[in-house]
């Protein structure tokens, strides 16, 4: 899993990647350029994207605004860093699901998904080696019914409780036994001796 981190190249490019990756996360960089970022975006599959505005305002609000509603990017985590304060409204207009915020509070933010996703992994991780568990199981139990062997259980089946006997009472007659009536004679049909 990894951050896609699209800025200009400046001078200040280096330093404010390494505040992102003091998070623990893995920070791909590039430039907010079509369509490399794009390309670069559904090969890398980020959990978040951080996009910088110091350089091409309007051009990294199109850039936003493109992987926002693009297919394959729109239920990554957005956030925009260095938004200039005229342009501010407009952006929350137009990307109302984008959070604007610095590099330290993003950095935080990371390293909190960072451990959510790393969460996340180790659950699907042990889900696969429960199922692949289940489905060894299985078919050694198929392979053992085609040769004709019986299968072990796994537990001896449970014994049902015995039924307790009701406790004669002192001084109580027992009920008299119902006499059965006689066996009834099997009756032949005259018409069919000849």
């Amino acid at each position: 899993m990894s951050v896609l981190y699209l800025a200009f190249q400046t001078d200040d490019r280096t330093s404010r990647m390494a505040k992102l990756q003091k998070s623990g996360a893995h920070v791909v960089v590039a430039e907010p350029r079509w369509p490399g970022f794009f390309e670069l975006a559904k090969r890398e599959k980020p959990y978040a994207i951080a996009i910088d505005f110091s350089e091409a305002p309007s051009h990294s609000l199109e850039t936003a605004d493109y992987l926002s509603k693009a297919k394959e990017t729109k239920e990554t985590a957005l956030f925009l860093l260095r938004v200039p304060t005229d342009r501010l409204e407009a952006v929350q207009k137009r990307l109302p699901q984008a959070t604007v915020t610095t590099e330290q509070e993003l950095s935080g933010r990371l390293a909190e998904m960072e451990r959510e996703a790393e969460a996340r992994a180790r659950e699907k991780k042990e889900a696969a080696a429960a199922a692949k568990k289940a489905a060894r199981a299985a078919n050694a139990a198929a392979k053992a019914a085609a040769a004709g062997k019986p299968l072990k259980p796994a537990a001896p089946p449970a014994k049902a409780p015995a039924k307790a006997k009701p406790a004669a009472s002192a001084g109580k007659k027992k009920p008299a036994a119902k006499k059965s009536a006689p066996p009834r004679k099997a009756q032949t049909n005259p018409k069919k001796k000849k």
